[in-house]
């Protein structure tokens, strides 16, 4: 697109993980003559102010008044910058009208949602409109799910490298993770139910694995909802909660690359726990806790983990694919601090760099679909992400 004032705002900078992403900012970028022009972008410009000062960012730090209730204010904000990264969820709440004001001035947008059946929606309105105006629309780029997304693709650049062709059966393991959950993820889930109450059609989009896939549907997937032993692994594995999205995910960047993984790909997605009785026992509580996942006391949106707590965060997520003559292969992608706030915040940020330097087409696509292997690199370099074959 043209010259702008900007080439990133974080709109939501006054929100727990939207100053997260303002702070990655100032970290790794500064006020550096060649980093990027970046702004903040919040309702209140007094609570702009002072998150600018409290994260230590430049006084020089331009700021922008925006409100989601003010589409106005949403399209003047658009026009001024290349990219627009948002933190203001649930998305389905707050989102159309950004949205809608990206597609229409050609700015590239990039988030963390992970609503399938908002998103659903957005590629059913915005999908062709993005492509004529060569808006990249580039939703879930947080934990949810630029691991598991950008480690399939990974996983299957490898393959083809080193078995000639890629593996139509993948495996998402979640080896291990230390983190909490967002109060902005709580906060999705509880909207999404409301929502499918209102809209049955929502429902059909939750439980289809290539709900974001128009068009196509692959072959049947397998559940990942039923504890099993996993013989190779030596380990139990038990439903993940965040597998909903991520697999759908996967799925769309499968699709929109041309289906570079086969139109017959299998993919799912559960956490290891243990070998024996004990890993068992870890697996079924699993299962009864994905009934309520937040329990009595879900966090709120806008609170989250201590400094130290997002620090000592973790997560290691293992990928083994699968040929039907025996082959396999492994492929890791693990990330420092915890998954749902100090490592997503990275992954958003740097999405958004990775956007002001990709040459893709426009429309509503992923991470995977929009930058790939680029964004890998970024990933690697910025956020503290490891990208390895394990064997």
């Amino acid at each position: 697109m043209a010259d702008t004032e900007f080439d990133i705002i974080v709109y939501g900078a006054t929100g727990y993980t939207g100053r997260l992403v303002a702070e990655h900012f100032v970290r790794e970028y500064g006020a550096a003559a060649d980093g990027p022009k970046w702004a903040m972008a919040g309702r209140s410009m007094d609570k702009l102010e002072a998150v600018r000062d409290e994260i230590g960012a430049p006084a020089s730090t331009p700021l922008v008044v925006a409100d989601a209730d003010d589409p106005a204010s949403l399209d003047t904000m658009c026009a001024r910058t290349k990219v627009v990264l948002s933190t203001v969820g649930p998305y389905q709440l707050y989102g159309d009208a950004l949205v809608a004001a990206c597609v229409k001035s050609g700015t590239d947008y990039a988030d963390l949602c992970g609503e399938p059946g908002w998103m659903r929606e957005q590629i059913d309105l915005h999908h062709e409109a993005a492509k004529q105006s060569g808006s990249r629309i580039c939703f879930s780029s947080g934990f949810d799910s630029i691991p598991f997304d950008l480690g399939v693709l990974m996983l299957q650049q490898e393959a083809v490298k080193r078995h000639g062709s890629p593996a139509p059966r993948v495996k998402g393991r979640v080896r291990a993770m230390q983190g909490t959950f967002s109060g902005g993820t709580a906060a999705s889930l509880t909207a999404t139910m409301k929502n499918a109450a209102k809209n049955p059609g929502i429902i059909k989009v939750l439980n289809d694995p290539f709900g974001l896939t128009p068009g196509f549907t692959g072959p049947d997937q397998p559940s990942g909802m039923m504890p099993h032993y996993e013989d190779e692994l030596g380990k139990w594995a038990a439903p993940f909660i965040m597998a909903t999205i991520n697999t759908k995910n996967v799925h769309r960047t499968n699709f929109l690359r041309g289906h570079p993984y086969g139109e017959d790909f299998r993919y799912d997605e559960m956490m290891l726990t243990s070998p024996g009785e004990a890993g068992k026992a870890a697996a079924d509580a699993v299962v009864s806790m994905l009934k309520n996942p937040f329990g009595a006391k879900p966090p709120k949106p806008g609170e989250g983990p201590t400094k130290e707590e997002r620090e000592n965060g973790f997560y290691d997520v293992l990928f083994v694919g699968e040929w039907e003559n025996g082959e396999r292969l492994h492929y890791a992608v693990k990330g420092k601090y915890d998954p749902g706030y100090g490592s997503t915040s990275r992954m958003l940020a740097e999405t958004g760099m990775g956007l002001l330097e990709s040459d893709a087409e426009g429309g509503v696509g992923t991470p995977g679909s929009f930058l790939g292997e680029a964004l890998v690199t970024r990933l690697q370099e910025r956020a503290e992400l490891t990208f390895a074959v394990e064997q």
